[in-house]
């Protein structure tokens, strides 16, 4: 079956790519030749110009040792895609753990921050040149934090783990998070305005942390009254960051995190962010992922700016018969990745769930950038039968189509039995 968001405009010839999602990959050593195979088989899918691993590149009683960072960095560096790692909570919150050795998180995180995030290169064979926000002298810490472009696309990679954003309940101030706060609010306000300068048409940000609660941000006035404090939201700064994103940029902004919840289709869509009074924010779409099976399955996200459905979302799968790799997979030699062919991607017995995030309106004057090196291709897959319409997406001038496909929360309703192949309203 395959999900569908309608639009109205249709956009001017852009570059056709797509780029995976994978997180929560490696929780042991022994887990390691799968997450070997999962990287190859990305990498030999002609169509991605680059993964993301959102968070998670341990298990949660793993120890955080240094050999055991060095292995994963090994194997995402051997990505034939560009690889951008995104932190996440197992990877550095939960360090400080008994049974994760009993190491400073913050320490450990300063350990990724040199070794993961040492240049303006992501992992992977064909690297892509990333800004990072460790070029401002102001946040010269945060080199996780990253920016980069494709075609009329910004992405953003923003550190904000699981674990409620590491905000810590025990008396003592809480200087990482609350410098963190900053220098993610800054980030995110540096992105709306790089966005309008490059006449942008929309913003994804990659997050590991589920920040998007299903309340909204209402000031209690009568909080004083009670007499048991209600636990601290780590998140409540970085939502109200995202409040003033959407209200800046008036484009399409997705927002990508992990969910802890097992969801039917490996991934479900949203519109989760509220202001303060609980207006629903129209132009920002939520993809929460929790695949079956990480080791064996990616999140796809097809880009054709040429549609008028330009953004098509998936979940792939390891085809059966590709082998497990050895333990520690060789460094290709700079040019082997373009020099060696590659054997074509075999085709997918089933295609799972798709969703066609709706057309975005061309800038003007915006002249395409080329895709990253890695091999994004312009030959798609055929969608599958039986689309479903959703709701259209806001327009950058700020009108707003039906969104009845929402309901009042924000969720996307269900498909109702029967639903008619060609899509419709419920």
């Amino acid at each position: 079956m395959w999900l569908a968001i309608s639009a109205h405009l249709a956009c001017a010839q852009s570059p056709r790519y797509a780029f995976a999602v994978i997180a929560n990959v490696v929780t042991s050593p022994a887990e390691e030749p799968a997450a070997q195979r999962l990287v190859d088989a990305i990498g030999r899918d002609s169509q991605i110009a680059f993964v993301v691993y959102d968070g998670n590149l341990k298990g949660a009683h793993e120890l955080c040792a240094d050999h055991v960072y060095d292995n994963r960095h090994a194997l995402l560096d051997a990505s034939r895609p560009p690889l951008v790692f995104v932190p996440g909570e197992r990877d550095w919150v939960t360090c400080g753990s008994n049974g994760s050795g009993a190491y400073d998180p913050v320490e450990r995180l300063d350990f990724l921050r040199q070794n993961f995030f040492g240049d303006s290169k992501s992992l992977g064979q064909a690297p892509l040149t990333l800004t990072r926000e460790s070029e401002v002298s102001r946040f010269r810490p945060y080199r996780e934090n990253v920016r980069w472009q494709l075609g009329d696309t910004v992405f953003i990679g923003l550190n904000a783990p699981d674990g409620n954003n590491h905000y810590l309940n025990a008396g003592g101030r809480n200087g990482e998070f609350e410098d963190r706060v900053i220098a993610n609010g800054f980030w995110l306000e540096h992105a709306a305005e790089y966005a309008k300068r490059r006449n942008a048409r929309a913003i994804v940000i990659f997050m590991q942390g589920n920040a998007l609660a299903e309340h909204y941000d209402r000031t209690d006035h009568f909080a004083w009254l009670r007499f048991r404090r209600a636990p601290r939201d780590g998140y409540a700064e970085l939502r109200r960051s995202l409040v003033r994103l959407a209200q800046a940029f008036r484009g399409p902004i997705i927002i990508v995190n992990t969910d802890e919840a097992k969801l039917a289709r490996g991934f479900a869509i949203d519109q989760p962010l509220r202001t303060e009074k609980g207006t629903r924010i129209d132009n920002v779409t939520r993809i929460a992922f929790s695949l079956r099976d990480p080791q064996t399955q990616w999140l796809q996200v097809e880009a054709d700016m040429a549609r008028s459905t330009p953004l098509r979302v998936s979940v792939r799968d390891v085809p059966k018969h590709l082998p497990l790799l050895p333990a520690q997979p060789p460094a290709l030699a700079p040019g082997a990745a373009s020099s060696t062919p590659l054997p074509d991607m075999p085709e997918v017995s089933s295609m799972p769930d798709v969703t066609e995030i709706p057309g975005m309106p061309q800038a003007p004057d915006v002249t395409p950038t080329p895709p990253a090196p890695g091999g994004a291709s312009s030959t798609f897959n055929s969608p599958a039968s039986n689309p479903v319409v959703m709701p259209d997406w806001p327009g950058r001038n700020g009108n707003v189509g039906n969104l009845g496909n929402f309901d009042n929360n924000g969720a996307h309703k269900a498909e109702p039995p029967g639903a008619p192949a060609s899509g419709g309203s419920y």
